[in-house]
């Protein structure tokens, strides 16, 4: 009884006749195939909108909205996000709409605003390497954007412009109250970012975003307004026809209940707001040096050694045996060390691409991630490469020599204690450790020219003196027949044409 006398109670407040009138409605505009961009908004797909809080609604009214001419995927489950495969190179509108409600930000009205566009990278393990994932396909692909804008196609776009620096976004003025679609084409694959290529592999999501900004009192356009993006793959030529209809066929296969777990496929792409993507200052961008793919491991993997003496490639010009501090500091990250003791190990162990990305971990902190963790957050080259830093695991030496320079002496002395370290004169000998890595005499000239900081430019020729005296250059076949753990005293002699000296090892 109670409950007939509540439901009295709805039906005389006349709520279940607008509940009514409000399905009824809904009803005629999809029965006319026809809505405005507000009817779009106020059907969202993925979740319902409680209709007794109309207040809610109205705050997060979008005021653009950003839609694609691409067809969605039909092999998207219900409470997902939405799929789109586009070609490479292939020109796509988006429709940049004007969404507000009158009264709604009225200062840019009779104004341009200023929107970019990107592709960026779906996955968060990607997106912590992205510059450096970005300049290893502008290593494989010199010359080429990851995105351009159609500009013949375009319409009421102004003021287009491409930073070179930036070959994966592009931005343009645009005016609200007027018509305006940008063209945009994808030059990068989903499979040039996969680890692995050995065919068959699944290519990485991206995502198209577009940021909308306005003009402020100094006339410059970053006062944010609007941010959306969409969730895209993208294939060879023809490739995104293929698969979508390949996903078609997939799902007509399915039972009519299977079906009820998917996602219709819409003819077009309506991009979901989001959070607007970070700009990363391109002053860090410009001052690291040019990485090589991060694909592949063979660029990282040849120049660590266990001496610091004796194999520091970065530090050539420096005596690395003077300054006991920085030594330490190559060789190993200690949990003690502070925040900026951390950023100046990654810097001197060439690890300077992720100086902003760990610009809070203090020693302690970074010791703490395991190999997985820097895997996912580095990539696999870097990040075994930086665990193996963390770890202070070097590369083992194909091959370990010991080194002296011989003290200067009169002729006599030195072919009387040529051949021994323990002189009648009581002279001490120090060897250093030569840690080879290559079995090539440049190699030797390099590591020798570093243990004994000469100047590499002025050593001309390496020898090894032979019987009776003679003087035998040094070959990549002799390296190679070295033994190991060898000891050689050196002494050096100066070029014939007076221009520096040649070393000669005994």
């Amino acid at each position: 009884m109670a409950w007939v006398l509540k439901m009295d109670e709805v039906i005389e407040s006349g709520l279940v006749h607008d509940f009514d009138a409000s399905l009824s409605g809904i009803g005629q505009e999809l029965g006319a195939g026809a809505y405005s961009m507000s009817d779009v908004l106020a059907l969202p797909i993925f979740k319902q909108e409680d209709s007794s809080l109309p207040q809610e609604n109205e705050t997060k009214h979008p005021p653009f909205q950003y839609v694609m001419c691409a067809a969605t995927s039909p092999a998207v489950k219900l409470y997902d996000e939405t799929l789109t495969y586009l070609n490479q190179g292939q020109s796509y509108e988006i429709r940049m709409l004007d969404n507000r409600k009158a009264g709604d930000i009225p200062e840019i009205n009779g104004k341009l605003v200023k929107s970019i566009i990107r592709v960026v990278f779906h996955d968060r393990r990607l997106q912590y390497t992205e510059h450096q994932q970005l300049e290893g396909w502008k290593w494989n692909r010199p010359g080429d954007r990851l995105l351009d804008l159609d500009i013949p196609m375009s319409v009421g776009v102004i003021d287009i412009k491409t930073n070179p620096s930036q070959l994966n976004a592009v931005e343009f003025l645009w005016d609200p109250t007027k018509c305006t679609s940008a063209f945009i084409q994808v030059h990068c694959i989903s499979t040039e970012f996969t680890p692995r290529k050995h065919g068959g592999e699944k290519g990485v999501p991206f995502r198209i975003q577009v940021d909308t900004f306005k003009q402020t009192e100094n006339g410059e356009y970053t006062d944010h307004l609007h941010s959306a993006s969409c969730q895209i793959k993208v294939f060879k030529p023809k490739g995104a026809d293929r698969k979508q209809k390949t996903d078609r066929e997939k799902m007509e296969k399915r039972t009519a209940h299977e079906k009820e777990k998917y996602q219709p496929s819409y003819d077009t792409t309506v991009l979901t707001e989001c959070s607007p993507w970070p700009d990363t200052p391109t002053t860090f961008v410009n001052n690291s040096p040019t990485p090589a793919p991060t694909f592949t491991s063979a660029q990282h993997n040849t120049y660590s050694v266990p001496d610091s003496n004796s194999s520091s490639p970065n530090h050539q010009g420096d005596g690395t045996s003077q300054g006991s501090g920085d030594s330490s500091l190559l060789q190993q990250l200690h949990p003690s060390a502070t925040i900026q003791e951390t950023q100046q190990w990654l810097l001197k162990n060439r690890f300077s691409t992720y100086t902003r990305l760990f610009s809070n971990f203090s020693g302690a902190d970074l010791l703490k991630l395991t190999r997985e963790d820097l895997v996912q957050i580095c990539g696999p080259a870097d990040g075994i490469r930086l665990y193996n830093a963390l770890k202070s695991r070097s590369v083992r030496p194909r091959l370990t020599i010991y080194v002296c320079q011989e003290p200067l002496r009169s002729i006599e002395l030195e072919r009387q204690d040529a051949g021994s370290s323990d002189s009648s004169n009581g002279a001490i000998y120090v060897y250093h450790a030569i840690y080879l890595e290559e079995m090539a005499a440049s190699e030797v000239t390099r590591k020798l020219a570093l243990a004994f900081n000469i100047p590499l430019h002025q050593i001309n020729q390496v020898y090894r003196q032979g019987p009776t005296g003679i003087h035998i250059l040094v070959s990549d076949q002799m390296v190679q027949n070295f033994q190991d753990e060898s000891c050689f005293l050196f002494t050096t002699i100066k070029a014939e044409n007076g221009e520096g000296f040649h070393i000669i090892l005994k």
